[in-house]
């Protein structure tokens, strides 16, 4: 397929002015696109049009009250005037994904605007058919897709749909989102380590004995049973956001902080990742998963996957990176610990003599965002013992832009520093493609549990895993 050429613009780039989202009836739109555009609405930040795109027999009355009623359960209405402006931007389009007169609907819809951004909120076995009757209806001149995880199944499919993608859009113009890069938490792991220029001397194979990163979920699917039952959790969320933020802990300085220079620094992370092999995955799924609506009785697929990764660059290499995420779990919590090798020589009797023993950093992502240092501290007295204890570097703080507000204004004005290119995407799937068939059969475990004891294996070298401190 021939490429697409970038439109010529001047001055940066446009802003969108209009935004058709397809999946406005679903579950993603309810839980979480609705109250993102009312808080744009808000802040002022979204004043066009905003076309609904689905296939359920509504009309706009009902979009409108699906809209009231999101955002009604995601914190309530504190603001009539600006409800009141959002339901007047809305537009619906009722109408066949895979028929060309959908897409004419769309054209109508959109009246004069000549810039719209296309946010696909739809399962990912339609991306490929949205993008092409978009191209075929002329709808992608001057646009821009916003396309949502998992972008592909595979490294074959995540090729394949980039192929598509870039047929009918620009690269610069292919927003492929990962909600979890819009958390504050997130994007404050990467400003902690280039702001400052303490940890820039100790951050590397010297002095970081191992890196465990934890997403631990205390539920189950939610009814999403069919969705999961087709993705599982190494798909859902280990390939994309934990990956994301060993990208973010592990690269190198960028030579500027834009754009193209962080996603090049990222993908050098992801093609220095080792590809996995059976032996680095551990797979589990909790008891009662195969019970869930639109879970097949014989599944197979993992809820749980804890996985020990190795990155084969001068500044890492040999450090172990060990990462895991599960449904059911005792808690809801996502928190990265670094952990740091003992001094070289014990001079008090109670000096660490192991990395579980020693300093580390903790960065809790979520709940309650906050970054730890843990240091020994003396005990007052003659006697030279102390304790480990942490220091916050960071306190909790409240009034952070929720991620899809962000995410979603960033792509309607066209800033991708939040957002994967094409090679970041392949790269990532190359790491786990070896492990996605040829893997361990499913361990059971017992929801409220850390997982199949198969797991602890994994982190047995440095002394077993850190669970995350939620409270502290």
């Amino acid at each position: 397929m021939t490429k697409r050429k970038a439109n010529p613009a001047s001055g940066g780039p446009v802003h969108s002015d209009a935004l058709v989202f397809f999946g406005a009836t679903g579950d993603l739109a309810h839980k979480q696109i609705f109250p993102a555009l009312y808080a744009m609405v808000k802040q002022g930040d979204l004043t066009v049009p905003v076309i609904g795109v689905a296939h359920s027999g509504w009309e706009l009355p009902q979009l409108r009250n699906r809209a009231k009623d999101a955002i009604q359960q995601a914190g309530g209405v504190d603001d009539r005037k600006a409800l009141e402006r959002l339901l007047s931007l809305l537009r619906y389009v009722d109408g066949d994904y895979n028929s060309d007169a959908t897409f004419q609907l769309v054209r109508k819809a959109l009246g004069g605007a000549q810039h719209p951004a296309h946010y696909l909120a739809i399962p990912p076995s339609l991306f490929g058919t949205v993008v092409k009757r978009l191209g075929a209806a002329g709808l992608a001149d001057g646009a821009r897709v916003i396309i949502e995880k998992p972008f592909g199944h595979d490294l074959e499919s995540a090729r394949a749909l980039n192929a598509i993608a870039t047929s009918v859009f620009p690269e610069e113009s292919i927003f492929r989102i990962d909600h979890f890069l819009g958390k504050e938490a997130v994007e404050n792991l990467l400003y902690f380590r280039f702001a400052n220029s303490v940890l820039e001397p100790i951050w590397n194979r010297d002095h970081i004995a191992s890196v465990q990163i934890t997403m631990a979920e205390n539920f189950g699917v939610q009814g999403r049973g069919k969705f999961y039952d087709a993705t599982g959790c190494l798909r859902d969320v280990i390939e994309n956001h934990l990956f994301q933020i060993v990208a973010l802990l592990a690269i190198e300085p960028p030579p500027a902080m834009d754009t193209e220079a962080l996603r090049g620094e990222k993908t050098k992370i992801f093609r220095a990742m080792r590809p996995l092999a059976r032996e680095d995955l551990v797979r589990g799924q909790f008891t009662g998963y195969r019970s869930e609506p639109g879970v097949s009785a014989t599944s197979a697929v993992e809820t749980y996957c804890a996985l020990r990764l190795e990155i084969d660059s001068w500044r890492w290499n040999g450090v172990p990176w060990y990462l895991r995420a599960g449904k059911n779990m005792p808690v809801t919590a996502t928190e990265v610990v670094v952990e740091f090798k003992p001094p070289p020589q014990q001079l008090y009797a109670d000096s660490p003599t192991s990395a579980r023993e020693a300093n580390y950093m903790r960065f809790r992502i979520a709940p309650c965002p906050a970054i730890a240092l843990a240091a020994r501290v003396k005990r007052p007295g003659e006697a030279s013992v102390g304790d480990q204890q942490e220091l916050y570097l960071q306190d909790p703080e409240g009034g952070v832009e929720p991620a899809y507000e962000r995410l979603l204004g960033d792509a309607m004005a066209g800033n991708g520093a939040l957002f994967s290119n094409e090679d970041m995407v392949e790269a990532a799937w190359q790491v786990v493609d070896p492990v996605l068939r040829h893997h361990s059969r499913v361990q059971p475990y017992a929801p409220g549990s850390w997982g199949p004891k198969a797991a602890e294996k994994l982190t047995a070298p440095v002394g077993g895993w850190r669970d995350p401190v939620v409270g502290g």
